[in-house]
């Protein structure tokens, strides 16, 4: 959006001037995140994620980069080569930790940044595009994060390798094939790890190539906020530097607090102690399960344990497994379909009374059963509750949130950005120019 008050970049010495004028890429910076960039003024601390998943996608980048420089993607010593980065590498544990750990906290912050975008339907006209955008950053992190899961060889690494791959052959006649294409053969061994471990070095720079993208489309129309009310005047604005700099460099502040905490005192916590044996083809973990980022996901995946008949026939029409499969990926594509099924007028969930309800006391006990449920045995009664998790997950997104976008009755919202921060006072609103009260 372009802000006729947002102050230019000028250049004050005769290198920035020369700069300016060859390569101007101070002046895009000064555009992008300085002065230049007015922000709505009363943005909180939920809007802090952006910046934290940026981050974490750096940390990931820089740690990958000097870890892959000891790491053989080779069936026969990879397993050896992990244990030589911990134990004979300069700081090899540290770096291993840093890049294991950093990819929980990078979806933390994506869960946490995806469930404002829900509560805040920052995927409502006229952002689409940055929601679409981040949907895409979501799926490439997660077949990266699937990828790095398997470079350990550790027998989760295989054993999740050959679930997760396995489940492209529940797809009719093309799904063995693709299979087969994914893993370089019949089971994961060289070919897989080389595949997987270029693919997985590769994505992070795809993923920093849509982050652009998705900065460069949230430029246009501006910020959200928590109103939803758009920008109207220049009182609704102050610049992202320094005061959201500073805003954001004390919530990464925050944020390395935890993460050091894990990452030195309690490294691994958040991954599975199977993985610190090597991959045995022969010999079956008791219970295989992904990382705890897919658990969700793993959850809907399982709910489904019964074929799909005709009705009072034996004939099949979809394989159990085919459903899961379909279902666990509509989990994550139906969130492209958000800006169109959600037609409510208002954004912000402060001032939608009915889906403030369905949203913390339907979606979010929703997930926080099917993270569980996840990690759980495929057994009852998790099977059952599974079902019963993935079913409400579908319902709020396809039934409930149309529904009640079309019926609910929003509470009044704040006539500008300045009004709902400083409240109805018109000469705090409206500055030195507004009538006396009684005039």
């Amino acid at each position: 959006m372009s802000f006729p008050w947002a102050k230019h970049y000028e250049p004050q010495t005769a290198f920035t001037k020369w700069m300016d004028e060859k390569l101007p890429l101070p002046r895009l910076v000064y555009g992008a995140i300085g002065g230049g960039y007015p922000v709505p003024r009363n943005l909180n601390y939920m809007w802090n994620f952006g910046v934290l998943a940026g981050f974490c996608l750096v940390l990931q980048i820089v740690t990958g980069v000097v870890l892959a420089m000891h790491y053989a993607a080779n069936g026969l010593v990879a397993f050896a080569s992990t244990e030589h980065i911990m134990r004979d590498v300069n700081w090899g544990w540290m770096l291993r930790y840093a890049h294991a750990n950093g990819a929980s906290f990078f979806f933390m912050v994506l869960y946490l940044h995806i469930f404002r975008g829900f509560f805040y339907s920052s995927y409502k006209a006229p952002r689409e595009m940055v929601w679409l955008l981040g949907v895409v950053i979501f799926l490439l992190a997660m077949a990266t994060a699937f990828m790095g899961c398997v470079l350990p060889w550790g027998q989760m690494s295989f054993w999740g390798a050959k679930v997760i791959t396995g489940l492209f052959g529940a797809i009719p006649v093309i799904g063995e094939p693709i299979q087969i294409w994914l893993l370089g053969g019949y089971a994961p061994d060289n070919a897989a790890l080389n595949r997987f471990f270029s693919l997985h070095y590769l994505l992070p720079f795809v993923i920093a190539g849509v982050v652009v993208l998705h900065i460069w489309a949230l430029h246009i129309p501006g910020s959200s906020n928590p109103t939803g009310v758009e920008v109207k005047q220049e009182s609704d604005t102050i610049p992202f530097h320094p005061y959201y700099t500073a805003k954001d460099g004390f919530g990464l502040g925050v944020f390395l607090i935890l993460y050091c905490a894990f990452l030195f005192f309690m490294p691994n916590m958040l991954g599975h102690p199977d993985n610190y044996i090597e991959a045995n083809p022969l010999s079956t973990p008791a219970l295989i399960v992904p990382e705890w980022y897919f658990y969700p996901f793993y959850a809907i995946l399982r709910a489904f344990t019964v074929d799909l008949h005709i009705p009072f026939t034996n004939i099949v029409i979809i394989e159990a497994k085919l459903l899961g499969v379909m279902a666990m990926f509509s989990a994550i594509l139906v969130w492209f379909f958000l800006p169109w099924l959600d037609k409510g007028p208002v954004r912000s969930g402060h001032y939608r009374p009915l889906f403030r309800k369905f949203f913390w006391f339907g979606l979010i006990p929703c997930m926080v059963a099917l993270f569980y449920l996840g990690g759980a045995h495929a057994e009852e009664p998790y099977i059952m509750l599974s079902q019963l998790a993935s079913a409400y997950y579908f319902l709020h997104f396809l039934v409930i949130l149309p529904i009640v976008s079309m019926i609910e009755r929003p509470e009044p919202l704040p006539y500008s950005i300045t009004e709902a921060v400083l409240g109805e006072d018109k000469t705090a609103v409206l500055g030195e120019n507004a009538e006396p009260v009684g005039v």
